[in-house]
Protein backbone atom coordinates (compact mmCIF):
# COMPACT_ATOMS: atom_id res chain seq x y z
CA UNK A 1 0.00 0.00 0.00
CA UNK A 2 1.49 3.74 -1.02
CA UNK A 3 2.55 5.46 1.98
CA UNK A 4 0.77 8.89 1.76
CA UNK A 5 3.18 12.45 2.22
CA UNK A 6 3.32 13.64 5.60
CA UNK A 7 0.86 16.29 5.93
CA UNK A 8 -0.12 19.98 6.43
CA UNK A 9 0.45 21.09 9.71
CA UNK A 10 -3.02 22.73 9.66
CA UNK A 11 -4.91 19.64 10.59
CA UNK A 12 -1.99 19.71 13.86
CA UNK A 13 -1.16 23.36 14.69
CA UNK A 14 2.34 22.91 14.21
CA UNK A 15 2.58 26.26 12.60
CA UNK A 16 2.98 29.30 15.13
CA UNK A 17 -0.50 31.34 14.43
CA UNK A 18 -0.44 34.78 15.22
CA UNK A 19 -3.28 37.58 15.36
CA UNK A 20 -1.92 40.93 14.86
CA UNK A 21 -4.30 43.41 14.40
CA UNK A 22 -6.98 41.53 12.00
CA UNK A 23 -4.59 38.84 11.15
CA UNK A 24 -1.70 39.11 9.14
CA UNK A 25 0.48 35.72 7.68
CA UNK A 26 3.46 35.46 6.43
CA UNK A 27 2.80 32.31 4.13
CA UNK A 28 6.16 29.43 4.14
CA UNK A 29 4.17 26.64 3.08
CA UNK A 30 7.87 24.52 1.76
CA UNK A 31 6.43 21.73 3.34
CA UNK A 32 3.73 21.42 0.99
CA UNK A 33 5.38 22.29 -1.69
CA UNK A 34 8.38 23.33 -3.02
CA UNK A 35 7.64 25.75 -5.79
CA UNK A 36 6.97 29.49 -4.98
CA UNK A 37 3.81 30.81 -3.99
CA UNK A 38 1.25 31.68 -6.80
CA UNK A 39 1.09 35.53 -6.75
CA UNK A 40 -2.63 36.21 -7.42
CA UNK A 41 -2.04 40.52 -8.88
CA UNK A 42 -2.05 38.20 -12.12
CA UNK A 43 -5.03 36.17 -13.74
CA UNK A 44 -5.39 32.21 -13.22
CA UNK A 45 -5.51 30.81 -16.68
CA UNK A 46 -7.18 27.49 -15.50
CA UNK A 47 -10.87 27.55 -13.93
CA UNK A 48 -13.32 24.96 -13.24
CA UNK A 49 -14.77 24.51 -17.03
CA UNK A 50 -11.32 23.59 -18.15
CA UNK A 51 -10.82 20.65 -15.97
CA UNK A 52 -9.98 17.06 -17.47
CA UNK A 53 -13.04 15.29 -19.39
CA UNK A 54 -14.66 12.95 -17.15
CA UNK A 55 -15.52 9.25 -17.77
CA UNK A 56 -19.01 7.70 -17.12
CA UNK A 57 -19.62 7.48 -13.40
CA UNK A 58 -20.92 4.41 -11.57
CA UNK A 59 -22.72 4.39 -9.01
CA UNK A 60 -20.49 3.08 -6.26
CA UNK A 61 -21.69 4.76 -3.22
CA UNK A 62 -18.54 3.15 -0.93
CA UNK A 63 -15.38 5.33 -0.27
CA UNK A 64 -12.43 3.62 -1.98
CA UNK A 65 -9.32 2.09 0.21
CA UNK A 66 -6.63 4.51 1.01
CA UNK A 67 -4.37 3.10 -1.79
CA UNK A 68 -7.12 4.42 -3.96
CA UNK A 69 -7.17 8.00 -2.93
CA UNK A 70 -4.09 9.14 -1.89
CA UNK A 71 -3.40 12.54 -3.07
CA UNK A 72 -4.78 12.15 -6.73
CA UNK A 73 -4.45 15.51 -7.69
CA UNK A 74 -0.51 15.33 -7.40
CA UNK A 75 -0.02 12.51 -8.82
CA UNK A 76 -2.11 13.30 -11.99
CA UNK A 77 -0.63 15.04 -14.90
CA UNK A 78 -3.42 17.17 -15.60
CA UNK A 79 -4.89 17.12 -12.55
CA UNK A 80 -1.58 18.65 -10.84
CA UNK A 81 -1.98 21.81 -13.42
CA UNK A 82 -5.21 22.92 -11.51
CA UNK A 83 -4.37 22.27 -7.90
CA UNK A 84 -2.43 24.53 -6.67
CA UNK A 85 -0.66 23.57 -3.77
CA UNK A 86 1.47 26.45 -3.19
CA UNK A 87 -1.39 28.81 -2.44
CA UNK A 88 -1.24 29.47 1.36
CA UNK A 89 -4.46 27.59 3.12
CA UNK A 90 -4.65 30.09 6.46
CA UNK A 91 -3.02 33.04 7.29
CA UNK A 92 0.11 32.44 9.92
CA UNK A 93 2.42 33.76 11.80
CA UNK A 94 5.25 36.07 10.45
CA UNK A 95 6.53 39.57 9.45
CA UNK A 96 3.90 42.10 8.22
CA UNK A 97 5.47 42.74 4.77
CA UNK A 98 3.96 46.39 3.82
CA UNK A 99 4.30 45.05 0.03
CA UNK A 100 1.96 42.36 1.04
CA UNK A 101 -0.18 44.42 2.84
CA UNK A 102 -0.60 47.17 -0.28
CA UNK A 103 -1.14 44.24 -2.38
CA UNK A 104 -4.50 42.81 -0.46
CA UNK A 105 -5.25 46.29 0.24
CA UNK A 106 -6.79 46.43 -3.06
CA UNK A 107 -9.78 44.07 -2.68
CA UNK A 108 -12.24 43.81 0.17
CA UNK A 109 -12.95 40.30 1.66
CA UNK A 110 -12.89 37.43 1.15
CA UNK A 111 -10.48 38.47 -1.40
CA UNK A 112 -8.36 41.39 0.49
CA UNK A 113 -7.75 43.69 3.04
CA UNK A 114 -9.55 46.41 1.99
CA UNK A 115 -10.71 48.58 5.11
CA UNK A 116 -8.66 46.91 7.27
CA UNK A 117 -6.72 49.17 9.71
CA UNK A 118 -3.00 48.80 9.66
CA UNK A 119 -2.14 48.16 13.77
CA UNK A 120 0.69 45.66 14.73
CA UNK A 121 0.52 46.01 17.85
CA UNK A 122 -2.06 43.94 19.17
CA UNK A 123 -1.35 39.90 18.86
CA UNK A 124 -0.95 36.56 20.15
CA UNK A 125 0.67 33.82 19.58
CA UNK A 126 0.73 30.15 19.83
CA UNK A 127 2.63 27.33 18.89
CA UNK A 128 2.11 23.58 18.87
CA UNK A 129 5.10 21.07 17.88
CA UNK A 130 2.61 17.84 17.11
CA UNK A 131 3.15 15.86 13.95
CA UNK A 132 1.85 13.50 12.45
CA UNK A 133 2.82 10.52 9.87
CA UNK A 134 0.67 8.19 7.75
CA UNK A 135 -2.68 8.55 5.70
CA UNK A 136 -4.99 11.72 7.20
CA UNK A 137 -8.31 10.81 6.10
CA UNK A 138 -11.16 13.87 6.37
CA UNK A 139 -15.02 13.84 6.13
CA UNK A 140 -16.51 17.25 4.94
CA UNK A 141 -19.84 17.13 6.20
CA UNK A 142 -22.56 19.77 4.63
CA UNK A 143 -25.98 20.33 5.60
CA UNK A 144 -27.66 19.00 2.72
CA UNK A 145 -30.92 17.02 3.05
CA UNK A 146 -29.52 13.74 1.16
CA UNK A 147 -27.80 12.68 4.79
CA UNK A 148 -31.64 12.19 5.92
CA UNK A 149 -32.07 8.43 6.49
CA UNK A 150 -28.45 7.93 5.11
CA UNK A 151 -27.12 6.17 8.17
CA UNK A 152 -24.11 7.32 7.26
CA UNK A 153 -23.03 8.73 11.11
CA UNK A 154 -20.09 5.65 11.99
CA UNK A 155 -18.32 6.07 8.82
CA UNK A 156 -18.32 9.68 9.08
CA UNK A 157 -17.18 9.31 12.97
CA UNK A 158 -14.45 6.97 11.30
CA UNK A 159 -12.26 9.48 9.94
CA UNK A 160 -8.99 11.02 11.48
CA UNK A 161 -10.74 14.94 11.08
CA UNK A 162 -14.21 15.80 10.57
CA UNK A 163 -15.69 19.37 9.32
CA UNK A 164 -18.46 20.50 9.71
CA UNK A 165 -19.88 24.19 8.55
CA UNK A 166 -23.28 26.43 9.49
CA UNK A 167 -25.97 24.31 11.18
CA UNK A 168 -24.23 21.59 12.19
CA UNK A 169 -26.29 19.74 14.41
CA UNK A 170 -26.00 16.44 15.71
CA UNK A 171 -27.95 15.58 18.22
CA UNK A 172 -30.90 13.54 17.46
CA UNK A 173 -29.20 13.25 13.59
CA UNK A 174 -26.22 11.11 15.21
CA UNK A 175 -27.27 7.61 13.20
CA UNK A 176 -26.90 9.81 9.90
CA UNK A 177 -24.53 12.93 10.45
CA UNK A 178 -22.04 11.12 13.81
CA UNK A 179 -21.12 13.66 16.29
CA UNK A 180 -17.28 14.07 15.88
CA UNK A 181 -16.17 17.39 14.76
CA UNK A 182 -12.53 18.60 14.54
CA UNK A 183 -13.08 21.71 12.34
CA UNK A 184 -16.18 24.10 12.58
CA UNK A 185 -16.00 26.63 9.44
CA UNK A 186 -18.31 29.71 9.15
CA UNK A 187 -18.00 33.43 8.29
CA UNK A 188 -19.63 35.65 11.25
CA UNK A 189 -22.77 36.07 9.25
CA UNK A 190 -23.50 32.21 8.77
CA UNK A 191 -22.31 31.44 12.42
CA UNK A 192 -25.38 33.87 13.71
CA UNK A 193 -27.61 33.23 11.07
CA UNK A 194 -27.62 29.80 11.68
CA UNK A 195 -28.25 30.18 14.82
CA UNK A 196 -31.31 32.07 14.84
CA UNK A 197 -32.63 30.10 12.17
CA UNK A 198 -31.85 26.60 13.10
CA UNK A 199 -32.44 26.71 17.29
CA UNK A 200 -35.87 24.89 16.93
CA UNK A 201 -34.10 22.06 15.53
CA UNK A 202 -31.51 21.68 17.98
CA UNK A 203 -28.28 24.52 17.00
CA UNK A 204 -28.78 26.30 20.04
CA UNK A 205 -24.39 26.64 19.77
CA UNK A 206 -21.72 26.19 17.88
CA UNK A 207 -19.54 22.97 18.14
CA UNK A 208 -17.55 23.22 21.36
CA UNK A 209 -15.13 20.69 22.83
CA UNK A 210 -10.96 20.15 23.68
CA UNK A 211 -10.78 18.80 19.92
CA UNK A 212 -12.55 21.43 18.08
CA UNK A 213 -11.13 23.88 16.07
CA UNK A 214 -12.23 26.76 14.28
CA UNK A 215 -11.99 28.17 10.50
CA UNK A 216 -12.83 31.49 9.61
CA UNK A 217 -13.60 32.95 6.41
CA UNK A 218 -12.55 36.19 6.04
CA UNK A 219 -15.62 37.77 4.18
CA UNK A 220 -15.39 40.83 5.29
CA UNK A 221 -14.11 42.88 8.16
CA UNK A 222 -16.85 41.72 10.68
CA UNK A 223 -14.64 37.99 10.54
CA UNK A 224 -11.70 40.22 11.66
CA UNK A 225 -13.15 41.50 14.00
CA UNK A 226 -14.51 38.44 16.14
CA UNK A 227 -11.43 36.51 15.36
CA UNK A 228 -9.60 39.23 17.05
CA UNK A 229 -11.97 39.90 19.93
CA UNK A 230 -12.03 35.75 20.31
CA UNK A 231 -7.86 35.56 20.49
CA UNK A 232 -7.60 38.69 23.03
CA UNK A 233 -10.79 37.55 25.17
CA UNK A 234 -12.66 40.84 24.86
CA UNK A 235 -16.01 41.85 22.89
CA UNK A 236 -16.07 42.83 19.69
CA UNK A 237 -14.61 46.66 19.82
CA UNK A 238 -16.45 48.29 16.68
CA UNK A 239 -18.84 47.93 13.43
CA UNK A 240 -21.79 45.33 13.17
CA UNK A 241 -20.69 43.28 16.45
CA UNK A 242 -19.52 45.69 19.03
CA UNK A 243 -20.08 44.38 22.05
CA UNK A 244 -20.53 40.87 21.46
CA UNK A 245 -18.95 38.17 23.86
CA UNK A 246 -16.66 35.88 21.22
CA UNK A 247 -17.04 33.30 24.51
CA UNK A 248 -20.43 32.74 24.02
CA UNK A 249 -19.85 31.17 21.11
CA UNK A 250 -16.66 29.19 21.34
CA UNK A 251 -16.66 28.75 25.23
CA UNK A 252 -14.86 30.24 28.15
CA UNK A 253 -11.97 28.28 27.29
CA UNK A 254 -10.67 29.02 24.40
CA UNK A 255 -7.05 28.64 24.02
CA UNK A 256 -5.02 30.71 20.94
CA UNK A 257 -4.15 27.81 18.69
CA UNK A 258 -8.25 27.00 18.13
CA UNK A 259 -8.75 29.86 15.87
CA UNK A 260 -7.51 29.65 12.42
CA UNK A 261 -8.30 32.17 9.66
CA UNK A 262 -8.58 31.44 5.16
CA UNK A 263 -6.28 33.69 3.52
CA UNK A 264 -7.69 35.74 0.82
CA UNK A 265 -5.77 34.53 -1.96
CA UNK A 266 -6.78 31.00 -0.95
CA UNK A 267 -10.68 32.20 -1.55
CA UNK A 268 -9.42 33.52 -4.36
CA UNK A 269 -7.60 31.27 -6.42
CA UNK A 270 -10.78 28.70 -5.50
CA UNK A 271 -12.91 31.13 -7.21
CA UNK A 272 -10.88 31.60 -9.90
CA UNK A 273 -9.69 28.12 -10.82
CA UNK A 274 -12.89 26.45 -9.82
CA UNK A 275 -15.78 28.29 -9.09
CA UNK A 276 -15.46 31.04 -11.58
CA UNK A 277 -19.57 31.06 -11.85
CA UNK A 278 -21.24 33.22 -15.09
CA UNK A 279 -22.79 35.35 -11.71
CA UNK A 280 -19.60 37.19 -12.17
CA UNK A 281 -21.03 38.73 -15.16
CA UNK A 282 -24.65 39.20 -13.90
CA UNK A 283 -25.45 42.50 -11.91
CA UNK A 284 -25.30 41.36 -8.27
CA UNK A 285 -21.63 39.86 -9.03
CA UNK A 286 -20.27 41.73 -6.38
CA UNK A 287 -22.07 39.87 -4.19
CA UNK A 288 -20.80 36.60 -5.48
CA UNK A 289 -18.38 34.30 -3.36
CA UNK A 290 -17.95 30.65 -3.45
CA UNK A 291 -19.95 28.76 -0.31
CA UNK A 292 -19.00 28.12 3.01
CA UNK A 293 -19.34 24.67 2.40
CA UNK A 294 -17.34 24.74 -0.92
CA UNK A 295 -14.87 26.33 0.81
CA UNK A 296 -14.17 24.16 3.48
CA UNK A 297 -14.50 21.56 1.22
CA UNK A 298 -11.64 22.85 -0.71
CA UNK A 299 -9.59 23.90 2.37
CA UNK A 300 -9.75 19.89 3.19
CA UNK A 301 -8.66 18.76 -0.34
CA UNK A 302 -5.89 20.94 -0.05
CA UNK A 303 -4.62 19.69 3.88
CA UNK A 304 -5.62 16.03 3.79
CA UNK A 305 -4.54 13.14 2.06
CA UNK A 306 -8.23 11.33 1.47
CA UNK A 307 -11.61 13.61 2.05
CA UNK A 308 -15.00 12.30 1.99
CA UNK A 309 -17.59 14.99 1.28
CA UNK A 310 -21.38 14.45 2.58
CA UNK A 311 -24.55 16.16 2.69
CA UNK A 312 -22.96 18.38 -0.50
CA UNK A 313 -25.21 18.80 -3.92
CA UNK A 314 -25.71 15.96 -6.15
CA UNK A 315 -27.55 15.68 -9.38
CA UNK A 316 -30.75 14.75 -7.57
CA UNK A 317 -30.70 17.41 -5.03
CA UNK A 318 -34.90 18.26 -6.13
CA UNK A 319 -35.33 14.12 -4.65
CA UNK A 320 -34.36 15.48 -1.03
CA UNK A 321 -35.34 18.72 1.37
CA UNK A 322 -32.85 21.40 1.94
CA UNK A 323 -31.05 20.26 5.42
CA UNK A 324 -31.04 16.81 6.55
CA UNK A 325 -32.40 18.59 10.07
CA UNK A 326 -35.95 19.75 7.93
CA UNK A 327 -38.96 18.72 9.69
CA UNK A 328 -40.73 18.85 6.27
CA UNK A 329 -39.22 18.37 3.18
CA UNK A 330 -38.03 21.84 2.02
CA UNK A 331 -36.84 22.65 -1.76
CA UNK A 332 -33.27 23.80 -1.89
CA UNK A 333 -33.47 27.27 -2.91
CA UNK A 334 -30.27 28.89 -5.28
CA UNK A 335 -29.04 32.45 -3.92
CA UNK A 336 -27.45 35.13 -5.85
CA UNK A 337 -24.33 34.84 -3.54
CA UNK A 338 -23.21 31.31 -4.84
CA UNK A 339 -23.68 29.28 -7.56
CA UNK A 340 -24.73 26.10 -5.75
CA UNK A 341 -25.25 24.47 -9.41
CA UNK A 342 -22.25 24.86 -10.42
CA UNK A 343 -20.13 23.63 -6.72
CA UNK A 344 -22.28 20.34 -7.68
CA UNK A 345 -20.55 19.95 -11.22
CA UNK A 346 -17.36 20.39 -9.70
CA UNK A 347 -17.83 17.66 -6.99
CA UNK A 348 -19.02 15.26 -9.54
CA UNK A 349 -16.31 16.03 -11.83
CA UNK A 350 -13.77 15.84 -8.43
CA UNK A 351 -15.69 12.58 -7.62
CA UNK A 352 -15.21 10.96 -10.91
CA UNK A 353 -11.24 11.34 -10.96
CA UNK A 354 -10.69 10.36 -7.77
CA UNK A 355 -9.99 13.36 -6.47
CA UNK A 356 -12.19 12.41 -3.40
CA UNK A 357 -15.23 10.43 -2.82
CA UNK A 358 -18.65 12.06 -2.76
CA UNK A 359 -21.73 10.42 -0.48
CA UNK A 360 -24.46 9.55 -3.72
CA UNK A 361 -27.75 8.07 -2.83
CA UNK A 362 -29.90 6.60 -5.56
CA UNK A 363 -33.59 7.65 -5.48
CA UNK A 364 -35.00 5.47 -2.75
CA UNK A 365 -32.38 4.19 -0.99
Amino acid sequence: MRTCTWKFAFLLGIACFTITAFIYGHYDLDFIHSGDRVILGRPLKVTGSSLPPLEENGKNTTAPSEDERARPAQRDPVLGQVFNFSVPVLQWAGLLNPQEWQRLQQDPGPYGWKGLAWDASRGTGSCSTAASRGCVRCAVVGNGGILKGSRQGKAIDAHQFVFRVNGAVTKGFEEDVGTKTSFYGFTANTLKNSLAAYRAVGFTRVPQGQGVHYIFIPANTRDYLLLSAAIRGIPVPSDHDKGDVPSKYFGQKSSVDKFKMLHPDFVRYIKERFLKSPLLRKKYSHLYMPSTGALILFTALHTCDQVSAYGFITDNYGAFSDHYFDRVKKPLIFYVNHDMQMEGRVWEQLHTQKVMWLYKRPLGA
